[in-house]
Order: C-alpha cells, then structure tokens, then sequence
C-alpha cells in the first residue's frame, strides 16, 4: 500500500529511530548550511539545491535556474548520503515543507523511490513537539546504488509548454505569487509576467493559515475542479525555477491524483527565450 506524501511531526517523533528512516533537511536559502549546523534534527543528512538538486549553468536561458542533475550525478549524491531503494526518506526545510523539501521529494520519485514523504510544517513543526536535535556533522554510510537511468515522472520541455499554452484541453499552471504572475513585480527574473494561456494557482494556497498543507480532501476538490476532465498528460505546472512547482505537485500527490508534468525550466527559461509574455492590463 503506497504511504502518503505527507506526514506529520507526531508520526515522525514515534519512528524516527526506525532502521531504514533517513531524514534530509532541504533547507535552502543564504543561511541554510550554517542553519543546518548549528541546528538540525537528529540523523537529518543536508541536501543541498543548488549543487545536489540541481546543476546550475552560467546560461539560465537553458534549462532555467535550477535545472535538474544529470540522473547519474543525481543516483552518485544518493549513494554519497546513503539513501538506498529500501531507504524511508522524510524530508524536510525550513519553509514549511513548501520549498526545496518538495524538490527534493519529487526527485526521489522520479528515480523510483517509493517511500518519501516530506514533513508537514517543516523544521518549525516538529520544534514545537521537542523532537531531538543536534549541531553535530551527521555521518551516513554508503550503500547500495539506484539502478535507473532516466527520471520516471513527466517533465515538459520549453516546446512543449508553447504547445500546450495554444490549445484547448490542455491547461498550463504557473505556482508563483498571483503579483508576479500579473507582471506587476519581478524581484528574481529579467522579465515580468507570464506564459499566454496559464493560469494562475499560487502555491500557497495549498496551505491553511498556519503553513501547513490543506486536507487531502479538501485539495482533491480543488484541483478536479481546476482540471475537469482535461487528461493527466496534458497538464504541466511550473513557478519560477522548477523548485515551487513541486509543492503543488506534491500537494496533487497528497489528493491522491495522478501528478502532472513538471516544466523544470519554468520562468526563468521562458522568459529568457523571446518567447511570447503576458502582463496583467
């Protein structure tokens, strides 16, 4: 029976000295390292999006801000941090689950995992519960390899995303703050706006007030509602850098649907492209 996606700090505090638990914090931001070290949870190895989530290149116009590893240099980081096939992965950041955890959760699907689960509320949830922590380096041993040679969840390329924003039954969702969709603020990319044909479903609305995820229910009736009976295939969503986007396909997760395509080179790679761009009037 598949686990869910999510799982809360109570569930965590009575397995986290399970044999094949692995914990990963994800935090990312200026300050997540020195975050991480002088305070994690206990056993929690740290990933980081930049250089193990992603393959960063001087020219974001390909592949965006945070493309995806190379699957071979992704499988070398798992087995580097010991993440095995048999590996209980929970993740979590300092976002509320909402950010690099949810990254990190879809690229372990995508090469096959299939217990991963991301920590609702993140960092903040389980401080309030007293879960053990530490400031000391946290050592894995390395084990056996993944054997996959390509991701197995959908990705959307640039083309396809042009494609698919021109017709009909087909439904692109752009994840970022309703201003930056509008075009009216910018504070990462070149260019404000968004891709003709998207629509607008910001990321933070699968959350409650509190940061944290809205029930499975109540997300299930939401996206039906967005996507009709508009094919699964026909679905991408992305946000700025391919990084956001995963929450909302995580939250797609936790309703128990079927989990759409992931445009990994989002706005960022849009917009770098002369590809045509919309604005809020």
């Amino acid at each position: 029976m598949a686990i869910s996606p999510i799982i809360q700090a109570v569930d965590l505090l009575k397995l986290y000295q399970s044999k094949d638990l692995f914990i990963v914090d994800a935090s990312n931001g200026k300050n997540a390292k020195t975050n991480y070290e002088s305070q994690h949870l206990e056993g929690a190895i740290f990933v980081d999006l930049n250089s193990q989530m992603a393959e960063i290149e001087d020219d974001v116009s390909i592949g965006g801000r945070h493309p995806l590893p190379k699957i071979e240099n992704f499988i070398k980081t798992l087995s580097n941090i010991g993440i095995s096939p048999k590996s209980h992965v929970i993740i979590y950041d300092d976002k509320n689950g909402s950010n690099a955890a949810a990254r990190f959760w879809w690229m372990l699907k995508a090469v096959g995992l299939e217990k991963v689960q991301v920590l609702d509320g993140g960092i903040q949830a389980v401080k309030k519960i007293h879960f053990p922590t530490r400031s000391k380096k946290e050592i894995s041993d390395r084990v056996e390899s993944i054997k996959v040679d390509d991701w197995k969840l959908c990705i959307a390329e640039i083309d396809d995303v042009e494609s698919f924003s021109q017709k009909e039954k087909y439904i692109v969702v752009d994840v970022r703050d309703a201003e930056r969709f509008n075009g009216e603020i910018e504070p990462i990319d070149l260019v404000a706006g968004h891709i003709p044909g998207a629509i607008n479903i910001p990321y933070t609305e699968n959350l409650d007030k509190n940061g944290m995820f809205l029930p499975p229910k109540d997300l299930k009736m939401k996206y039906e509602k967005v996507f009709g009976n508009v094919k699964n295939e026909n679905i991408i969503v992305h946000c700025g850098s391919g990084v956001t986007a995963c929450h909302t396909l995580l939250a797609i997760a936790y309703a128990e649907l079927e989990i759409p395509k992931l445009y990994v080179g989002s706005w960022s790679e849009w917009s770098r492209n002369n590809k045509p761009i919309e604005k809020k009037s």
